[in-house]
């Protein structure tokens, strides 16, 4: 009886000590005038735990009480989350004007102090106009779309008969087609151990910063030095080598292509890992849910096989993609960007005050993180009518796609770089699978879409020759 009442009383204590422990966390900001509405959670931790179990949940939840413009303390910072759609095109396109990039502490420490989400200023702009002049147009037509085409013939050869896991094989994708021309690299060792790394630094980007050993955060770090390290080791054996390859890595330690000024050793790795990690992300999830999207929707799957037969008929079996052949491709960017929207790979953008910054009245302290959540913006009725349905057809109106409110790639200075050269991956991918194979799903397949798209399970499919 002593025990049970001893119990009573611990649990009693408990709930009163966190009680005060939220009441005093929540005074302690509102202590700040002007705040928008809402609410922090826990010191330090915030509302964390919640924001990553319930993800868009949690935001709508909070949207119906506090409105478009609230208040929270996600990933170790004071943030408002701002669902507005003019006030999230004005913030993006407002850099400079008392907003900076503002990526969790997870996120920089990761992907680098150099890595082109946390720069600003003359840096950002040497590393931008750096990321350009390997991502442009006539980059792409020269040089990388060939290479893009024989890796994707080859990576989707002999798929015939097999049971293959989608996501497995994105993954794999995206990330080999990435190596291939940043740095040359094919299938073997050094892919392999970058891999492995990747893949757990990807994960680091997506958590609290607590540098405990056994954490994500923490393997993601360790991850990033041996990234960096075998990283590192490439460029000294490049220039010792003095063979030039003609890739990314080439034009970045000249300074030709139109790189601009030369960036340092630091810089180059930071921005190495920085394109390897979002290409890897972005097309390796959208290839795989337009493989969904297009199984579920036999008429746009009907449509996109068309418009790729139509390509080959023109050409004998061995023949590349062109340039023209990419630009003729409208119903399959369309299918791009509707998964983009639908599956909503990206779920907003990250600023950091750098003073004080009025928004709708309500005044955001400096150093406050803003987060331009867009997922909403995704499934806008009147943006896009009957929203959760996938139709690629809506993308062949005009105009939809330079809409003020169109931020699948970003916006303002910060629009994402390699959004062509992701998007050429990604079609030459679609172009050789509708055209080789037909498929259909296999096993209990589910998708997460939060913090990051995912199949947990994996995504298979079984394979036959078309």
């Amino acid at each position: 009886m002593a025990l049970l009442l001893l119990l009573a009383v611990l649990a009693a204590t408990a709930v009163v000590a966190s009680s005060l422990l939220l009441r005093w966390n929540e005074v302690r900001y509102s202590r700040r005038r002007g705040l928008p509405p809402g609410t922090m959670g826990w010191p330090l931790f915030g509302e964390t735990t919640e924001f990553l179990k319930q993800g868009p949940s949690f935001m709508k939840a909070r949207r119906l009480r506090y409105g478009s413009l609230f208040r929270t303390h996600i990933l170790g910072c004071p943030t408002v989350v701002c669902m507005d759609p003019e006030l999230n095109r004005r913030t993006l396109a407002s850099e400079g004007a008392g907003f900076v990039p503002g990526y969790p502490q997870s996120m920089l420490d990761i992907l680098g102090p150099n890595n082109i989400a946390a720069v600003h200023g003359p840096l950002h702009r040497a590393m931008r106009g750096a990321m350009l002049a390997l991502t442009r147009p006539s980059m792409i037509r020269a040089a990388l779309l060939p290479k893009i085409d024989a890796f994707m013939r080859a990576h989707l050869h002999g798929w015939a008969g097999r049971r293959v896991d989608i996501q497995e094989m994105t993954k794999e994708m995206a990330l080999l087609s990435a190596l291939r021309q940043i740095a040359g690299i094919s299938a073997g060792p050094l892919s392999d151990a970058l891999k492995a790394e990747l893949y757990t630094l990807v994960l680091g980007t997506f958590s609290l910063p607590i540098n405990i050993p056994g954490t994500n955060y923490s393997k993601g770090l360790q991850a990033r030095k041996k990234l960096v390290a075998m990283l590192r080791q490439m460029i000294v054996d490049r220039r010792s080598s003095g063979c030039a390859q003609d890739d990314m890595l080439d034009a970045l330690l000249s300074g030709n292509e139109g790189t601009r000024a030369k960036l340092s050793d630091d810089q180059i790795i930071d921005l190495l890992i920085t394109l390897i990690y979002s290409g890897y992300e972005t097309v390796s999830t959208t290839s795989m849910m337009a493989v969904k999207y297009l199984s579920d929707n036999p008429k746009a799957l009907e449509q996109i096989r068309k418009e790729h037969l139509d390509i080959r008929k023109g050409k004998s079996p061995g023949d590349a993609l062109d340039w023209n052949d990419y630009k003729s491709m409208t119903f399959t960017k369309a299918v791009i960007y509707e998964t983009l929207r639908l599956a909503t790979v990206v779920n907003g953008l990250l600023r950091k005050t750098t003073q004080d910054v009025e928004m709708n009245g309500y005044i955001i302290p400096k150093g406050w993180r803003i987060y331009v959540y867009t997922r909403e913006i995704n499934y806008d009725p009147f943006l896009y009518p009957e929203p959760m349905v996938f139709n690629p057809w809506r993308w062949l109106e005009k105009g939809l796609e330079s809409h003020p409110h169109f931020m699948l790639f970003g916006g303002g200075s910060r629009m994402c770089p390699g959004k062509e050269v992701g998007t050429v991956e990604i079609a030459t991918f679609l172009h050789y699978f509708v055209t080789q194979y037909r498929w259909e799903e296999e096993g209990n397949n589910t998708i997460s879409k939060f913090p990051r798209v995912a199949a947990p399970n994996g995504l298979h499919i079984r394979v036959q020759g078309y």
